[in-house]
């Protein structure tokens, strides 16, 4: 059986149960991101940046700004749920943001730097919870609701997913 390229470290599941070990191993991987990130791309030449993972997939340069752009929007997400009551939050075209023209030409140093601050707020923020806030959270209008605690579950897959696109299609190159 071959390898799912889109889905490198296999498909999101939920937990039905998490423990404190689960969010603490979570915000571990938010914690880690930034600097995985920057040791995947580091020494990658443009034409490698522009490649993508798979066919018909992103290039590592919009994976990277798409990580920028996600965990932005995941980082609101938490604090809106922390200061109003389910809250129901906006959902994007994540690939339509993907195609315009900053996510496919603008340097990866940006979404890096980007990275690198928004991620050490969220994780100095997701520290610092309460069990009641770590139970707080919002409406998607597409998903339905979601727990503060299974959004950062969501979003350290999510960090584990993408980063593996990157190294794995350095591996499968031979970079």
């Amino acid at each position: 059986m071959s390898e799912d390229l889109r889905y490198p470290v296999g498909r999101y599941v939920a937990a039905a149960v998490v423990s404190q070990d689960d969010v603490n191993d979570a915000i571990g991987t938010l914690a880690e991101l930034p600097g995985e990130l920057r040791n995947a791309v580091d020494g990658l030449s443009l034409e490698r940046l522009n490649m993508p993972y798979r066919p018909e997939g992103w290039s590592s340069r919009q994976v990277i700004h798409h990580l920028a752009d996600s965990h932005a929007n995941a980082f609101i997400r938490v604090r809106l749920a922390l200061t109003e009551e389910w809250p129901t939050i906006k959902a994007y075209d994540e690939k339509a943001w993907a195609e315009l023209h900053d996510s496919t030409t603008a340097p990866v140093e940006w979404s890096l730097e980007l990275i690198e601050s928004l991620h050490a707020r969220w994780v100095m923020l997701l520290q610092s919870l309460t069990a009641a806030q770590w139970q707080r959270g919002f409406v998607h209008p597409e998903r339905g609701r979601s727990t503060i605690e299974a959004a950062t579950l969501l979003y350290a897959w999510h960090s584990r997913h993408h980063l593996a696109h990157i190294t794995h299609l350095r591996a499968r190159e031979k970079w």
